[in-house]
């Protein structure tokens, strides 16, 4: 598909793109907004089936949503914010992110050899070896052969989900080493070997940020998402390694400071609570 977006500033605006955005502020509880449902549930007509009833459709429904926006008192969002924004976020996907291939292959590397070492403990202690990440092979050895407690029956074989293993893991060590393994597994699969394969030629990944999908206004990002690396853990932050700067550049991590609280603060003016955020 073509890019909506020239080199410069300016935007140029895919037809139906300012009116997608416009829906979104309207309605930013929706998951997504399909424009010829778009059309039939605002203009009140049958869904545009061809691509001149729908150009025609979207004039009006341009129209028709501006006008609500402004009777709500949120056209200056549309046009200060979010409108703006779209050249933005498209030189942020052409640019990428800097990823060091080499780091995820020997991240992976290392996550392999971790995996298979907890793989062999977990098969000592069921006695045997058995596929770890199949749920009914695993919950047959738990639960019929260990017989560990909690067992809890669903339509497909025994629960063994993060709650009935996490309630394990304090006193069964196979229940720690299963999420141990999920853990690892997931990091190598999800991310190192992931990410590996998505680096273009340029040394970069190129997600795909989603400006109408959030109720709360947030971006999300996908094709990969790059909101949900992992940090808690030394192995998560592995994977963050491999993200640099490039030259003459630095990343930078910003978050807001207790936000709702300072929202509350500014909203009613609660003398102390205003004091205790000037004060630091």
């Amino acid at each position: 598909a073509k890019p909506f977006y020239r080199s410069g500033d300016a935007p140029e605006i895919a037809p139906g793109f300012d009116t997608l955005l416009a829906a979104y502020v309207l309605r930013s509880e929706r998951s997504t907004y399909p424009l010829r449902e778009l059309a039939q549930g605002y203009l009140e007509i049958p869904p545009p089936d061809t691509h001149p009833r729908l150009a025609v459709a979207l004039e009006r429904l341009g129209k028709e949503l501006r006008e609500r926006l402004t009777k709500e008192g949120q056209l200056e969002v549309l046009m200060t914010t979010e409108l703006p924004l779209v050249p933005i976020l498209a030189r942020m996907e052409r640019y990428g992110v800097v990823a060091d291939r080499k780091q995820l292959q020997e991240f992976s590397k290392t996550l392999e050899i971790e995996i298979a070492s907890v793989q062999a403990r977990i098969h000592e202690l069921a006695g045997r070896t058995f596929t770890i990440g199949s749920p009914k092979q695993l919950g047959e050895v738990l639960f019929d052969e260990l017989k560990l407690p909690g067992a809890k029956v669903t339509k497909t074989g025994y629960a063994t989900g993060v709650e009935i293993l996490g309630e394990l893991a304090a006193e069964h060590e196979i229940a720690g080493k299963v999420l141990q393994w999920r853990e690892l597994t997931r990091l190598k699969t999800t991310y190192a070997d992931a990410l590996d394969k998505l680096v273009a030629a340029d040394g970069r990944i190129h997600t795909t940020y989603n400006q109408a999908v959030a109720a709360t206004g947030r971006l999300s990002s996908e094709n990969p998402n790059l909101q949900n690396i992992p940090i808690r853990t030394e192995l998560g932050r592995g994977i963050r390694k491999a993200f640099h700067a490039a030259d003459g550049f630095t990343l930078a991590s910003l978050d807001y400071s207790q936000i709702e609280l300072r929202i509350l603060a500014h909203m009613c003016g609660e003398e102390a609570l205003v004091t205790a955020f000037r004060t630091g």
